[in-house]
């Protein structure tokens, strides 16, 4: 499959997937192991920014790509982000419908491609990608969204990426990136990753105050790296 098509394949695999998810499974409220893997990812995400001089998220413009439904916006809402500051960019038109009614109403949703989205050269001090890259298939897609992410980033601000380390052999729909191809994708980058989230099939047998310590003893079983990509000053 050629580049240009890749986008409709990604409707293709969503609509798949949509269609055969449980929604119990990764309900916060309902399922520990989405609980513990968001809190950790936060915990995370605020130790690598911090660590990066940002003392706060107020008033840094922000893009999310693949929003999805708005979660990670939130999120950012939540750790102090100014809304107005926020922007999220989603292929799928239900997807976006549901990230404007989830996030504040000054936080931009934009229904689009991201190859083609028309996003201001520097403007943005983060760009987050979260499980995107793994949903693209072909390679030479991934190559030029990641080219535009970059060029949307400004002078030491970098782009942030949540994203399997492993395969999934029962979703042949994902394909793990890997951290040499991640550093294909941004070789102008300072990259500071970290392996986090237990694999779900093993935290999801476990009772939940179980789940942040076994994380903890098993490393070698994290299925994820959040890495964070600095442009240079």
């Amino acid at each position: 499959m050629t580049a240009p098509h890749e986008p409709d394949a990604v409707q293709a695999r969503y609509a798949r997937r949509d269609a055969a998810a449980d929604a119990a499974r990764y309900g916060l409220y309902t399922n520990a192991a989405a609980l513990q893997a968001q809190q950790e990812r936060l915990r995370a995400m605020v130790a690598l920014w911090r660590s990066h001089g940002w003392e706060s998220l107020a008033g840094r413009p922000m893009l999310e790509v693949g929003c999805g439904t708005g979660g990670n916006l939130q999120d950012l809402v939540r750790l102090g982000a100014t809304p107005q500051c926020l922007t999220g960019l989603e292929l799928l038109p239900d997807r976006a419908a549901a990230a404007h009614t989830s996030t504040p109403g000054s936080v931009r949703i934009l229904q689009c491609d991201a190859a083609t989205a028309t996003v201001p050269p520097a403007s943005q001090q983060a760009v987050l990608a979260f499980t995107l890259f793994s949903s693209l298939l072909d390679e030479g897609f991934r190559h030029q969204l990641a080219r535009t992410m970059w060029q949307w980033v400004a002078p030491g601000g970098g782009v942030l990426l949540y994203d399997f380390v492993v395969n999934n052999p029962r979703n042949p729909d994902v394909q793990r990136l890997p951290l040499g191809e991640l550093k294909s994708l941004f070789p102008q980058a300072r990259l500071h990753s970290r392996r986090l989230t237990l694999a779900p099939p093993i935290a999801r047998r476990l009772p939940g105050p179980l789940i942040a310590p076994a994380s903890c003893l098993l490393p070698f079983l994290r299925t994820h790296r959040l890495t964070w990509a600095v442009k240079p000053s």
